[in-house]
C-alpha cells in the first residue's frame, strides 16, 4: 500500500475552474504589460548576433539552413538552439524586430506556466498535507512576482537575450521532468523513473547548454534542490530513496556539477598564471572582488525593484582593486559569504529560503565567477531569481512549510498554515495585491520605455553618466534626430574623461562631420583613441569603411583621404593591435581598400596579400578579390585568388567545438570550393570584357 503522502486526491471542478482562470488572468496581465514593448527597436549585440540570417542569403534551403545553424561563435557550442529559435522570426536580414519581441513575450509566458508547475510540484513534495489550494495560490503567486518583475524587461525585450530565456526554459522542464522521475522511482516504477532521470538532467541540460553555457548548470540546481530541500522534508526522510536513485544522482548530477566546478577552478588557475585577454581592462583578481559588489547590487534591484534600472550599457562599473577600495568590496564579500554559508547551515531549519539563496548564488556561478565575461548585465538574474519570491509568495497564502523531524504522520493540513494574527491574515491578500500591482506598474512603465528608441537611449545615458556605450548610443540617436550639436556636446564632455575610448572618438568625429566641420583637436582626440584603445572587434572596420564612402560626397570640408590616412596610420601603431592577427588583417584591407579609392592598384594588391599573410581566411579573400573586381581591376583579383590558393593551407584549425563543426559542414557541400569558381569565373570574364575593349 502507498503511503499517505504518495496519494494524489483529484481535484475538484471547482478548484480547477479557478487555477486556471488566475493562470490565464496572469498572463493576460503580463502580455499587456509588455505589450508596449513590442514597438521597439534592435539593439546593441542585436547587430552582431542577428545579421548571420542574411550573411549569405536567405535561409531558403536545408544548405543554407545547415550553414546558419553551425555559424555561431559565443560558447564553444556555437549556442544553435538560439539561433534555430530566431528562424521563426525571420529568414533574412534586415528584418523586423516585432515578430523576434513577440516570440521573447511568449518564451517568458512560457517559463512563467513551467515556473508555477514547478512550486506546485515542490510544495506538494515538501507538504503533502497543506491545503493542496494553498499551495497552488503560493505558486502562482511565487510566478506572478517573477513574471512582472520590472528588471526582466531587459531580458525579455532585448531580442539576443533568448540567449538567457531559452536555458531557463530547459532548466525548467528538466526539473520537472527529474522531480517526476524522483517520484515514480520512489513508487517502484524503476524503468520509467530512470527514463525520465535521464530526459531530465542529461537530455534538458544537453538541449539548454546548446542554447547558452550556462543551461550545463541543471544538475547543480537539481542538487541544490535535493539537499536544502527536498532532503530536509519528511517525505524524503522517512522513505529511502535506494541504491538506485543515488547512483543516478551521482552520475547525472553531481559529477556533472563537480565537472563544472573544476573547469571554473581551471579557468581561476588560468586567469592568475597566464592572464586574461587583453581586451578586458582589468585582472581576473580584480574581476572576483567586483563580483559580490555586483550581486549586491542585483539582489538589490530584485528585492527594491524601480521602473528604470541601467539597461544594457553598464561598461563603467567601478572596479575593486582591493578589499579596501572601494569601501564596499569588503562588506559585500562578506554578506555574499554570509548569505551562501547561512544559507547552507541553516537549511533544515529554513529550507525554503535556504532553497532560494542557493539556487541564485549557484544559478550565478558561471557568469559572476572566473570566466572573463563582462562584469554586468541584467539578464543573468532571469533563471537564478526563479525560486526568489516563493517564500515571501507562501507566507502571503499563510502556508509554513515543515521542518526536519519536526512532522509527524497524524498531522493534518491545519498545522501546515501559518498562525498569523487574524488581523495581519485579513492583510496579507491586499499586500499581494498591492504587490503584484505595483511590479505590473513598473513593468509596464519600463516596457513602454523599451518601446521608444530614442527616450530609452537617452535615459540610460542619464542614469550611466560615466559609460562610454551609453552615451556613444545616446549620441547615435541624437544625429539620426538631426541634432549633431547635441551629440557633439555630449560625447566632449565625456571623451575628456577618458580620451582612451575610442567608440566616443569616433561618434564626435562623425558628429562635427554632419555639422560640416571637424575640429583639429577632435583630429588629435581620435588619433590619441585610435592609438590606445584596447581591441574594438569590428567597430573599426566598418567605421573606416563608412569613413571611405563619405569621403566623395560628404558636406565635411575637413574629411579627405589624407585624414583617413592618417588615422589609419594611428590605428596601426596600437600596441593591441600588434598582438592581434585578424585586427592587422582589418587594417591591411582598409589600407588596400583606401589605396584602391586612390587609383594604386598594385598597393591594394599587395595590402591584400599581406593580410591573407596574418591570416588564410578564405572569406577574405573572397571579399578582397571581389572589390579589386568591382574596382574595375579584375585580373588583381584573380591573382590575389592564386595568392590565397597558394597559402591556403596554412589556414589556422578551426577552433573547438561547433567552429569544427561548421568548417566540416561548409566542406561537406564544398561552399567554400564553389564560391571561389563562381567568382573566379566572373573576374575571368570581366578581364577578358576588359581585353576585348582594348582592342
Amino acid at each position: 500500500m502507498r503511503p499517505f503522502f504518495f496519494i494524489r486526491e483529484p481535484m475538484k471542478p471547482s478548484r480547477v475552474l479557478t487555477f486556471f482562470l488566475l493562470l490565464a488572468g496572469l498572463l493576460v496581465a503580463t502580455a499587456i504589460v509588455y505589450l508596449p514593448g513590442l514597438r521597439g527597436g534592435f539593439l546593441f549585440d542585436d547587430y552582431v548576433n542577428l545579421p548571420s540570417l542574411g550573411s549569405d542569403g536567405p535561409i531558403s534551403n536545408w544548405p543554407a539552413f545547415w550553414r546558419y545553424i553551425t555559424s555561431g561563435t559565443a560558447d564553444p557550442t556555437g549556442r544553435p538552439l538560439t539561433l534555430l529559435s530566431f528562424l521563426f522570426d525571420a529568414h533574412n536580414w534586415p528584418a523586423n524586430p516585432l515578430p523576434f519581441k513577440r516570440t521573447n513575450l511568449i518564451l517568458h509566458l512560457l517559463n512563467g506556466v513551467l515556473l508555477i508547475c514547478l512550486l506546485q510540484k515542490l510544495g506538494r513534495m515538501i507538504s503533502p498535507q497543506t491545503d493542496q489550494r494553498r499551495l497552488d495560490m503560493a505558486a502562482i503567486l511565487g510566478a506572478a512576482f517573477w513574471l512582472l518583475h520590472p528588471l526582466f524587461v531587459s531580458t525579455t525585450m532585448y531580442i539576443v537575450q533568448r540567449e538567457a530565456m531559452l536555458p531557463a526554459t530547459f532548466t525548467l522542464l528538466g526539473l520537472l521532468a527529474w522531480l517526476h522521475g524522483r517520484t515514480r522511482l520512489q513508487r517502484g516504477l524503476q524503468l520509467s523513473a530512470m527514463a525520465w532521470l535521464l530526459a531530465g538532467l542529461l537530455g534538458c541540460t544537453l538541449l539548454g547548454t546548446l542554447s547558452k553555457a550556462n543551461g550545463i548548470l541543471l544538475p547543480a540546481l537539481a542538487l541544490v534542490i535535493e539537499y536544502s530541500l527536498l532532503r530536509t522534508s519528511s517525505a524524503v526522510a522517512t522513505r529511502a530513496t535506494g541504491d538506485l536513485y543515488r547512483r543516478s544522482m551521482l552520475w547525472l548530477a553531481l559529477i556533472p556539477a563537480l565537472l563544472v566546478l573544476c573547469y571554473l577552478l581551471f579557468e581561476a588557475w588560468q586567469g592568475f598564471i597566464h592572464g586574461i585577454s587583453s581586451i578586458r581592462p582589468w585582472t581576473l583578481g580584480q574581476r572576483l572582488l567586483t563580483e559580490p559588489r555586483v550581486l549586491v547590487e542585483y539582489v538589490n534591484l530584485l528585492w527594491l525593484p524601480r521602473p528604470f534600472t541601467p539597461g544594457l550599457f553598464n561598461d563603467n562599473v567601478q572596479l575593486s582593486t582591493s578589499l579596501w577600495s572601494p569601501v564596499t568590496t569588503l562588506p559585500a564579500l562578506v554578506a555574499i559569504s554570509g548569505l551562501i554559508a547561512g544559507a547552507w547551515k541553516y537549511r533544515h531549519r529554513h529550507p525554503l529560503i535556504a532553497t532560494a539563496i542557493l539556487f541564485y548564488f549557484v544559478g550565478q556561478s558561471i557568469e559572476s565567477s572566473t570566466i572573463s565575461l563582462e562584469l554586468y548585465f541584467e539578464h543573468r538574474n532571469y533563471l537564478p531569481a526563479m525560486l526568489m519570491f516563493w517564500p515571501l509568495a507562501l507566507w502571503l497564502c499563510d502556508v509554513r512549510m515543515p521542518q526536519l523531524q519536526k512532522i509527524k504522520a497524524d498531522n493534518t493540513g491545519d498545522d501546515y498554515v501559518a498562525r498569523s494574527p487574524s488581523m495581519l491574515r485579513k492583510v496579507k491578500p491586499a499586500l499581494a495585491v498591492v504587490l503584484l500591482a505595483s511590479l505590473g506598474l513598473m513593468t509596464h512603465t519600463n516596457a513602454a520605455l523599451w518601446g521608444n528608441t530614442h527616450d530609452q537611449a537617452i535615459l540610460w545615458a542619464a542614469l550611466n553618466p560615466d559609460s562610454p556605450r551609453a552615451q556613444a548610443n545616446a549620441a547615435n540617436v541624437e544625429r539620426a534626430a538631426g541634432h549633431p550639436e547635441l551629440a557633439a556636446i555630449r560625447l566632449k564632455r565625456l571623451l575628456a574623461k577618458d580620451p582612451d575610448q575610442v567608440q566616443l572618438a569616433l561618434n564626435l568625429f562623425n558628429a562635427q562631420c554632419q555639422l560640416g566641420n571637424i575640429d583639429p583637436s577632435t583630429i588629435d582626440a581620435v588619433k590619441l583613441a585610435l592609438h590606445t584603445s584596447r581591441d574594438t572587434g569590428s567597430l573599426l572596420l566598418h567605421w573606416f569603411d563608412g569613413l571611405m564612402e563619405q569621403v566623395q560626397h560628404s558636406p565635411c570640408h575637413s574629411l579627405n583621404l589624407q585624414l583617413v590616412a592618417n588615422l589609419l596610420k594611428a590605428a596601426q601603431e596600437n600596441p593591441y593591435v600588434a598582438v592581434n592577427p585578424g585586427r592587422q588583417q582589418d587594417l591591411y584591407y582598409l589600407q588596400g581598400h583606401l589605396a584602391l579609392i586612390e587609383g594604386d592598384a598594385d598597393a591594394a594588391l599587395a595590402d591584400f596579400n599581406h593580410g591573407l599573410d596574418l591570416q588564410a581566411r578564405e572569406s577574405a579573400a573572397l571579399a578582397q578579390a571581389a572589390l579589386l573586381g568591382s574596382m574595375g581591376y579584375p585580373r588583381l583579383g584573380l591573382a590575389h585568388l592564386d595568392h590565397y590558393a597558394a597559402i591556403r593551407q596554412q589556414a589556422g584549425q578551426p577552433g573547438f567545438g561547433m567552429p569544427q563543426i561548421h568548417a566540416w559542414v561548409l566542406e561537406r557541400q564544398h561552399y567554400g570550393s564553389k564560391e571561389l569558381a563562381s567568382l573566379r569565373a566572373t573576374l575571368s570574364s570581366d578581364a577578358a570584357s576588359q581585353t576585348t575593349g582594348n582592342r
